[in-house]
């Protein structure tokens, strides 16, 4: 699946099932939430923390998952094309740390 056909793929659902896209800001707080749910999870897998009883169960993939549902939701309200977004983020990148990164002490 493209990034482009999860967005329409997201967009079908939403208008569908979903009935209709929560709004901008309710959505971004869901966004949060989703990512702090990734982040227990991490914690407790590669962290010092150890899992509670709550916590089993909870799937790694299907966290991040979340977040990127909600990430497409955003993208398709606010009209962000998240392919041509992430082309232009690699292209940013490459210019500004074609060299940041080799020259970095701390990585090597």
């Amino acid at each position: 699946m493209t990034i482009a056909e999860a967005q329409e793929q997201v967009d079908e659902w939403i208008n569908t099932v979903g009935v209709r896209y929560f709004n901008e800001l309710t959505n971004m707080t869901i966004l949060t939430e989703e990512v702090g749910e990734l982040a227990r999870i991490m914690a407790r897998k590669y962290g010092e923390q150890s899992f509670k009883e709550s916590d089993k169960g909870h799937d790694l993939g299907d966290e991040m998952a979340d977040v990127l549902w909600v990430l497409i939701c955003l993208a398709n309200q606010t009209g962000v094309d998240l392919t041509e977004a992430l082309k232009k983020n690699f292209e940013k990148k490459n210019i500004r740390d074609a060299t940041r990164h080799k020259t970095n002490d701390k990585l090597n």
